[in-house]
C-alpha cells in the first residue's frame, strides 16, 4: 500500500492505495453531455505512462524521431508536453487539497484539466493534481509525477489474484447500461446504450486485430463477439478467403488448435499483464481485452430473460416489461482505436497508415 505526499512539504494527500493497471478507457471521451462515473475503484491507483494535458504541441512541430522515441508511430493531432507518469486515483481518495478556481479550464459542466493542475496542497499551496469531472469524461484525479511522492505504508499487501481466481471471482462488465445526460433543453435524461467501457475496449482490441490480420480477412466467433467486431473487420479489411481465425482463449479456456491465428485474451486488472497461452497456440497473436469484457464474452449472462409459459417460477426473471436494448448496432470507440493504432509500430505499414489517415480526416463510418 502507498500514500502520496506533497513534494513541497511532505503533507499526506491521499488515503492508502494499492496499485492496479490503468483502465483502457482512461482517456475516452464519450458522447456529448454524458455523465460518466468514477474511473478508478476507491482504494486503488494506476500510473499513466504517457503525458496528459497541456501544454500541447501540434504534430507539424514534432520531429518524427522524437515522436517514435515516445512510442508514437503515426501522425496525431497534437502531443502533450506535460510530465509523464501521473498517478490516477478516485476523487474520493484525495485528502488535504483545495481547488484552484482560476484553473477551471474550458469545461461546460465541471473540470476538464485543460489549464493544467487545478488542485493545490492545502498546506503549502503547491499545485499537485488535476481533477477531471466534466461531462463525457471519466471522473478522476491525476496526481502530478513531479509534485508528489509515493510512500510505502504499513498494511496488508495482498498478492495479485491468480488467473484461476480471476476466472472464478472476476466481475463481469455488462455490455449494456443506462447513460445519464444533462445540459439539454429538457434537462437531464437517461437512455439505454452499449457500455462506454465496451466501446473503448473494442476500439483498443480492434487496432490489435487489424495488426494481427496482416491485411487479410478475419473471422471472429459468432454471437456477441461478432456483434462487437465483425462489422468493423469486414469494412476495414478486404473480402475473400482464406480468413485468419480469431478465438477466445484464457484461464480455464485454453486453445489447443494449432490452426488459430489470433487469440482474444484477458488482461490482468491488477498487473496489466496479458494472459499467454502454452502449446500450439503460443505463436498466435494475442489481442488484449479487459477482464470484465472477456468474462462476459466467454460466459454471457442470460439476457434478455426467456419467456415462460403458465405461472412464472420463482427462479425465472419476469419478462414484462422486456429489458431495454440499445437502439443502434455496436460501434467501437473511434478515439481509443486511433490512439491505440498510432502507438503500434505496425501502423507504419502503408495499408494501416491509410486506414488511420482516413479516420483522422473524419471519414464517415457507422462501425466507429
Amino acid at each position: 500500500m502507498f500514500v502520496f505526499v506533497c513534494a513541497g512539504c511532505g503533507a499526506e494527500l491521499t488515503t492508502p492505495l494499492a496499485q492496479v493497471a490503468l483502465p483502457v478507457h482512461a482517456c475516452q471521451k464519450y458522447g456529448n453531455g454524458a455523465q460518466l462515473p468514477v474511473l478508478m475503484e476507491s482504494g486503488t491507483f494506476a500510473v499513466d505512462p504517457e503525458p496528459w494535458g497541456g501544454p500541447w504541441r501540434r504534430w507539424d512541430r514534432i520531429d518524427p524521431g522524437e515522436a517514435e522515441a515516445r512510442g508514437i508511430y503515426a501522425p496525431v493531432h497534437a502531443l502533450s508536453d506535460s510530465t509523464p507518469g501521473a498517478s490516477v486515483i478516485a476523487p474520493g481518495d484525495i485528502r488535504g487539497t483545495r481547488l484552484i478556481p482560476e484553473k477551471r479550464g474550458g469545461a461546460c459542466c465541471g473540470l476538464d484539466g485543460a489549464d493544467g493542475p487545478n488542485m493545490a496542497c492545502g498546506t503549502c499551496d503547491l499545485p499537485v493534481a488535476t481533477r477531471v469531472d466534466d461531462c463525457s469524461l471519466w471522473q478522476a484525479v491525476r496526481l502530478s509525477a513531479d509534485a508528489v511522492h509515493r510512500v510505502h505504508v504499513d498494511g496488508v499487501h495482498a498478492a495479485p489474484l491468480s488467473w484461476g481466481e480471476l476466472a472464478e471471482k472476476g466481475e463481469r462488465t455488462p455490455p449494456f447500461e443506462p447513460i445519464a445526460t444533462w445540459g439539454g433543453r429538457l434537462g437531464s435524461s437517461h437512455h439505454w446504450s452499449w457500455s462506454p467501457q465496451w466501446e473503448a475496449a473494442a476500439g483498443h482490441a480492434l487496432a490489435h486485430l487489424l495488426v494481427a490480420s496482416q491485411g487479410q480477412p478475419v473471422q471472429v466467433p459468432a454471437g456477441l463477439t461478432a456483434d462487437v467486431f465483425q462489422r468493423a473487420l469486414d469494412a476495414l479489411l478486404p473480402a475473400g478467403n482464406p480468413k485468419r481465425r480469431a478465438v477466445l482463449a484464457g484461464p480455464g479456456r485454453p486453445c489447443q488448435d494449432a490452426g488459430v491465428d489470433i487469440l482474444l485474451v484477458p488482461v490482468h486488472p491488477g498487473t496489466g499483464r496479458t494472459w499467454t497461452p502454452a502449446g500450439p497456440a503460443a505463436s498466435a497473436y494475442p489481442v488484449p481485452l479487459p477482464l470484465g469484457v472477456w468474462l462476459w464474452l466467454v460466459s454471457p449472462q442470460p439476457y434478455p430473460p426467456v419467456p415462460a409459459s403458465g405461472r412464472i417460477p420463482r427462479d425465472v426473471l419476469r419478462d414484462d416489461p422486456l429489458p431495454l436494448l440499445p437502439t443502434h448496432l455496436f460501434r467501437a470507440d473511434r478515439g481509443t482505436f486511433q490512439h491505440t493504432l498510432a502507438r503500434l509500430p505496425a501502423v507504419r505499414s502503408p495499408w494501416l497508415r491509410t486506414i488511420l489517415e482516413n479516420l483522422t480526416r473524419g471519414t464517415p463510418a457507422d462501425f466507429l
